[in-house]
C-alpha cells in the first residue's frame, strides 16, 4: 500500500459573472481536465441584500456530460426541459445528466430574492464517454437529509456520501460511470484515509480551511491534482475544512467542448448546436 501525493496545486482564478463572485480552478493554466472531471465553478461565499436579482443562470442548454451542483449556503431552484423542478437548500446536491440534450435554469427562488442571505454554490462538470453522451437526460435533487453522513476518526470527520460506496453504505446517486462523489467536513486534526484508488483519478477541491497530503499543504480555493502513483490517499486537516472529494476511472477519449456542449469530435459539436437551434432540446415549460 503506497500513499498518493500532490502533483500540482491549481488555484481558483477569479472570473465573476455579473455581481456573482466566481472563482474557477478547472480548467486552468496547467490542466484542461482531470479526466473525467472537466470544470468547477465556485460561486461565493457572498451576502445578497433583500430585493436582489439572484443567480443569473436562466434557461441554457447542455449535451454530453453531467453537472453536480453543491449548495453550501443559500438555496437553488432548478427547472428543466425534461420536466424536473426542485428547490434545494444548504447541504443539498443536484445531479443532472444532460445526455443527448437538456435545457435547464438554475436561479434563486423568490424567497431568496426577496429576503436575501448568504450564498455559496459550486458546480462540477463530469464527462460522459462517447457511448453515453446521447443517453436520456435525468435529474436527482437531494436535500441535506437525503445524503448519508458517515462519521469517521472519532467524530472529527463527516463524509457525506453522494454517489458510490463507503464500506457498506451506498450513496443515493447511482452514477452511470461508477463515479464516487462526496463532500467531507473535517475538524482540525482529523484524518481521512481513502483506499483502492489505483487506476482512479481523484478530484479534491478545498472549499474551506486547509489540509495536508503526504507533507504538502492545500489551502481553500485550491484543487489538488494528485500523482498517478499510489493507491491510498491520506488527508489531514490543518484547520476546520470542507472538501469536495470524488474519484473515477478516466475515460481516455478526445474532449471537444464548445460552451455548454462537451463531445468527442467537432462534428458532434456542430450537430449539438444545430439540434439546439432547431428546438430539438425542447424549450422549458
Amino acid at each position: 500500500m503506497s500513499e498518493k501525493s500532490i502533483k500540482r496545486l491549481h488555484p481558483a482564478q477569479r472570473d465573476d459573472i455579473g455581481d456573482l463572485l466566481t472563482q474557477r480552478p478547472l480548467p486552468g493554466p496547467y490542466a484542461d481536465q482531470i479526466d473525467p472531471f472537466l470544470f468547477l465553478n465556485h460561486h461565493g461565499p457572498q451576502h445578497y441584500p433583500p430585493g436582489n436579482r439572484g443567480l443569473p443562470f436562466g434557461p441554457h442548454p447542455h449535451r454530453g456530460f453531467e453537472t453536480v451542483t453543491f449548495i453550501v449556503d443559500g438555496t437553488l431552484m432548478h427547472k428543466d426541459s425534461a420536466g424536473h423542478e426542485s428547490v434545494i437548500g444548504a447541504g443539498g446536491v443536484q445531479w443532472m445528466t444532460a445526455g443527448r440534450g437538456i435545457v435547464h435554469a438554475e436561479v434563486s427562488p423568490p424567497a431568496f430574492r426577496e429576503q436575501g442571505g448568504q450564498l455559496e454554490i459550486l458546480q462540477l462538470w463530469v464527462n460522459l464517454p462517447g457511448r453515453l453522451k446521447m443517453t436520456a437526460p435525468a435529474y436527482t435533487g437531494l436535500q441535506r437529509g437525503d445524503i448519508p453522513t458517515i462519521g469517521l476518526d472519532s467524530g472529527k470527520v463527516d463524509l457525506h456520501l453522494i454517489a458510490g460506496q463507503w464500506n457498506s453504505v451506498e450513496g443515493p446517486v447511482h452514477s452511470l460511470t461508477g463515479v464516487f462523489m462526496s463532500t467531507v467536513a473535517m475538524r482540525a486534526g482529523g484524518q481521512l484515509q481513502v483506499p483502492d484508488l489505483r487506476a482512479r483519478n481523484v478530484f479534491l477541491y478545498v472549499v474551506r480551511g486547509a489540509i495536508d497530503i503526504n507533507g504538502d499543504r492545500a489551502d481553500a480555493f485550491h484543487l489538488a491534482e494528485l500523482n498517478d502513483e499510489g493507491d491510498t490517499l491520506t488527508i489531514r486537516a490543518e484547520s476546520d475544512a470542507l472538501l469536495i472529494l470524488g474519484h473515477a476511472t478516466p475515460i481516455g477519449e478526445p474532449v471537444v467542448s464548445h460552451g455548454p456542449f462537451v463531445m468527442n469530435t467537432r462534428e458532434e459539436i456542430q450537430s449539438a448546436i444545430a439540434d439546439f437551434e432547431a428546438g430539438r432540446f425542447q424549450s422549458l415549460r
